[in-house]
């Protein structure tokens, strides 16, 4: 499994007994690639590199160095959980970087979606760079690549690729699930033990929670997204619908409309609740959330949720709108 093209012959892994199989595998060829050397790592906390760190510190332990950067723009408790499982529970050696307010103050006045991702890959790179250089003895870049990622660009696609860091510093990759799909990725996250969460996490943009905080990202707004978000994923898995709807999150555009409030005259910010279901993300249907819980949820942001009067449903499928609103 060393080259870049899966083996048609190659069994999908739909099973832990496979999945064990693959572990080992995998292990033997990490072990005789690194050798002595040092594997430096970007975990951010998603399926593909949270698999591929569990993988890597199961086959070399100290010898990997993961650093996870908070840039401010990730969902709540995200970065706690990352910290939990893998310094405190795999014991991974794991670098903490708690960059927001970096991020925060570089995007401040920023509209246009475009330019709010070119510096948040940019700031990324700038901060991963500067932990990498504090290190001494790293031979190797290991990345989440799995194989759509290849089927798709001809090659790494820019996430996994840490903006090109390979190029600049001169590593050598180690990509030890770059030849599985991602169900095939989520049932070695499972044999390796990690915690159905973070298995299964929900595909999440790049620029985090930065996309849907509309136009430019203010601090209070960005709240109010994190913390309506956090209300929207604890009532689903409640009702079970985590397990049913493919992808569903809050957005919170700059606009603001009256409403009462204690009976007062408010002027706040609209939550926008988004359910979708996919196969390959190309089309996608929105989720009918029962009446009763999309109540329960609307009552929940407006109670807990600062700054926020109005909770409105988008029910527009993809095509004509896409998933994400930015």
């Amino acid at each position: 499994m060393s080259g870049n093209v899966r083996d048609p012959k190659m069994m999908r892994i739909t099973s832990k007994k496979m999945a064990d199989v693959f572990i080992a595998e995998q292990i033997a060829e990490i072990k005789a690639t690194v050798k002595d050397g040092r594997v430096l790592l970007a975990l951010s906390g998603g399926v593909d590199s949270s698999v591929c760190a569990a993988l890597l510190a199961k086959a070399i332990g100290e010898k990997l160095v993961c650093v996870h950067v908070n840039h401010g723009l990730l969902r709540k408790n995200e970065s706690e959980e990352v910290i939990r499982v893998f310094k405190n529970e795999l014991k991974a050696n794991l670098i903490y970087v708690d960059a927001a307010d970096e991020f925060l103050d570089a995007l401040a006045g920023v509209e246009e979606p475009e330019q709010k991702r070119k510096i948040i890959g940019r700031l990324f790179i700038e901060v991963f760079k500067k932990e990498a250089q504090k290190l001494d003895g790293i031979d190797f870049l290991g990345q989440g690549t799995i194989y759509p990622d290849i089927l798709e660009s001809d090659g790494v696609k820019a996430h996994h690729n840490v903006g090109g860091l390979p190029e600049q510093l001169g590593f050598k990759l180690v990509e030890p699930i770059k030849l599985l799909y991602k169900d095939e990725v989520r049932q070695v996250g499972e044999a390796l033990g990690l915690p159905h969460g973070m298995v299964y996490r929900q595909p999440f943009p790049g620029p985090g929670l930065g996309v849907r905080c509309i136009g430019a990202i203010t601090r209070d707004r960005l709240e109010a997204v994190r913390e309506s978000d956090a209300i929207l994923r604890e009532e689903f898995a409640a009702s079970g619908l985590d397990q049913k709807v493919w992808q569903f999150f809050t957005v919170v555009p700059p606009i603001q409309s009256t409403g009462i409030k204690d009976g007062k005259r408010t002027y706040e910010w609209p939550v926008i609740i988004r359910a979708m279901n996919s196969v390959d993300a190309v089309t996608a249907t929105i989720e009918e959330i029962p009446y009763a819980l999309l109540g329960k949820i609307r009552d929940r942001i407006l109670a807990e949720v600062k700054g926020v009067n109005r909770v409105l449903y988008d029910v527009t499928n993809k095509p004509v709108a896409t998933i994400e609103w930015e």
